[in-house]
C-alpha cells in the first residue's frame, strides 16, 4: 500500500467542562466509503482507493471531543484493491488492510489531536514519553 494523499476535511474541537472526576478517553475509527479512482493525468498500473474516515476522541463522561474527517489515497496492487471493494460491498474490510489503514489515520490524527489538546488544556489522549531521574528510582 502506497500513500498518494490524506487531507482533512473536517476539524472540530469541544471542550465541555473542567471536571476531571472518573475522565475515560476513548478513541474510534469509522469508514464512511471506499472507493476506485480514476488517476487523471498519470497513469499506473496499480489500482487508486479513495477512503473517508472518521476519527473521534471522545473524553467521558462529557468533558470534551475532538473529531476528524478526512480522505485517503492510497495505491494498490490490482487483485488487493478488487479484493478490498469486493469486501467493502458488505462493508467489511480485510484485517491486514485495515491495520495498514488505520495505523495511517490514527498517526496522522493524532499528530494533529496533540496540538488542539495543547491549546484546549486537554489531557493528552496518549502516553508521552517521560525522563526519569535514576537516582530516584
Amino acid at each position: 500500500m502506497k500513500l498518494m494523499g490524506f487531507n482533512f476535511s473536517k476539524i472540530n474541537v469541544e471542550k465541555f467542562s473542567d471536571n476531571l472526576n472518573e475522565l475515560k478517553i476513548n478513541t474510534n475509527i469509522d469508514i464512511s466509503d471506499i472507493n476506485e479512482v480514476k488517476p487523471g493525468s498519470f497513469k499506473t498500473k496499480e489500482i487508486l482507493l479513495g477512503i473517508k474516515f472518521n476519527y473521534t476522541i471522545n473524553y467521558e463522561p462529557n468533558f470534551a471531543k475532538i473529531e476528524f474527517s478526512g480522505n485517503v489515497l492510497v495505491s494498490l496492487d490490482p487483485k488487493i484493491a478488487k479484493n478490498i471493494l469486493k469486501e467493502w460491498e458488505d462493508k467489511k474490510i480485510p484485517d491486514d488492510f485495515k491495520t495498514h489503514l488505520f495505523n495511517l489515520i490514527m498517526r496522522k490524527s493524532s499528530i494533529k489531536a496533540l496540538e488542539f489538546e495543547e491549546d484546549m488544556n486537554l489531557p493528552y489522549h496518549i502516553p508521552l514519553p517521560v525522563l526519569k531521574n535514576p537516582e530516584n528510582n
